[in-house]
């Protein structure tokens, strides 16, 4: 329905924490919308590609991607791929042959190992000839492929033609693409500032970054600071659970007579995070914040619409984003991108189920507590505590 919007941010945006206003976006409703302007820029490319996702997909998706790009490389476009260890490890050995028999480069982030499979790099960019990027939460894969609601995973991205952005995006792509194999631990006690800082997060934009070499969360952070004095919060999250320092932020918009609105995952492809989250609905019922759980397929979307504000990329509401992947998000502040978005997530709430307090109170047995608790432990501890030992050789 909402298959293609421009808009061009006001003049007046001022440059606030890295944060704002980017120029020319373009709102890309689902994956196939997303994959198709994808595929035309990558067709249309003269100089390089720069392509990274975690999971590529050994599937139709997959395979169309990678002629596309192979295609490319054979007319003499630089193409850089960059795919995670783990999300993409079901890839079979001289899948990307023709790629690099075409001239294409592609590395692999972090490799499995036993000592480093925690640490991830969850971010979604093309970036093509330095003049257009597309991100979201979708990877390359048909999983993604569909409309949302008929077949596919509900998913949506931004095309962005911002200078700012676009350098951005160009240097921290470069950056992991370099430092793919993620070994340190050698390097440790030399320049240990500029590992912990570098270049790409020290520049101000509307690209905001994560990950665990990064001193701060800058999307957190923002969105903690959008928050502050926000009247009307929606909220679209494929993997809901925020820490304390967010709902309470979130309960706090609620009590001061806003609006708190969040559309959660009816259907989850992974159920423990599902878990957690349904074990903190009841403390945000209780003040007034409106949940509902999207029914026809898996909400795999990350979309925080703040007032005018709009946040959209690869990083979710849970402790894995705010401390162990690496992960980007786009903050804009665009009257018309709200405007769009906003009526993307009241589409959205058609396919959705309302859930109230006596409901939640209704399904909350005493298993269903304990399983919530156990998950939230899993996700906020023992995951994060795993991620931090494996940290000792790269921080």
């Amino acid at each position: 329905m909402f298959p293609f919007f421009r808009s061009v941010s006001p003049s007046s945006a001022k440059h606030q924490d890295k944060s704002v206003a980017a120029g020319a976006v373009s709102w890309l409703a689902n994956g196939t919308v997303a994959y198709r302007r994808m595929l035309a820029l990558i067709d249309a490319a003269s100089t390089s590609i720069r392509c990274e996702t975690y999971i590529w997909g050994d599937d139709a998706v997959g395979t169309r991607f990678r002629a596309a790009l192979t295609r490319a490389a054979l007319r003499g476009v630089r193409v850089h791929v960059l795919v995670d260890g783990a999300g993409s490890s079901a890839l079979p050995a001289g899948y990307w042959h023709p790629l690099h028999a075409a001239g294409g480069i592609v590395n692999v982030f972090n490799p499995l190992t036993f000592r480093h499979f925690s640490l991830r790099n969850h971010r979604k960019l093309l970036l093509v000839d330095d003049a257009f990027a597309i991100t979201g939460g979708f990877n390359i894969a048909s999983d993604y492929d569909g409309d949302g609601i008929v077949e596919g995973w509900r998913d949506f991205g931004l095309e962005l033609s911002d200078p700012v952005a676009l350098s951005q995006f160009a240097a921290s792509f470069d950056s992991l693409f370099a430092d793919h194999q993620i070994r340190y631990w050698l390097l440790r006690h030399l320049h240990r500032r500029s590992l912990r800082r570098p270049f790409f997060y020290q520049q101000p934009g509307p690209v905001l970054f994560s990950g665990p070499r990064l001193v701060r969360n800058q999307f957190s952070r923002q969105l903690l600071a959008t928050l502050r004095h926000a009247r009307h919060v929606r909220i679209t999250s494929a993997y809901f659970v925020p820490g304390f320092r967010l709902r309470r932020a979130l309960r706090g918009v609620a009590l001061r007579g806003g609006t708190v609105e969040l559309l959660l995952a009816g259907k989850s492809d992974v159920p423990l995070a599902q878990h957690a989250a349904r074990s903190l609905y009841g403390s945000l019922l209780d003040v007034g914040v409106r949940i509902w759980e999207y029914q026809p397929q898996i909400l795999h979307a990350k979309l925080a619409l703040i007032d005018d504000s709009v946040f959209i990329g690869s990083a979710n509401l849970d402790a894995r984003s705010r401390s162990i992947n690496y992960e980007l998000t786009v903050h804009i502040h665009d009257t018309g991108l709200a405007a769009i978005a906003g009526t993307a997530f009241t589409a959205d709430l058609q396919h959705s189920k309302a859930i109230t307090y006596d409901d939640w109170k209704k399904s909350s047995t005493w298993f269903a507590r304990l399983r919530g608790a156990w998950a939230r432990f899993l996700i906020t501890q023992v995951d994060p505590w795993v991620a931090r030992r494996q940290m000792r050789d790269i921080s």
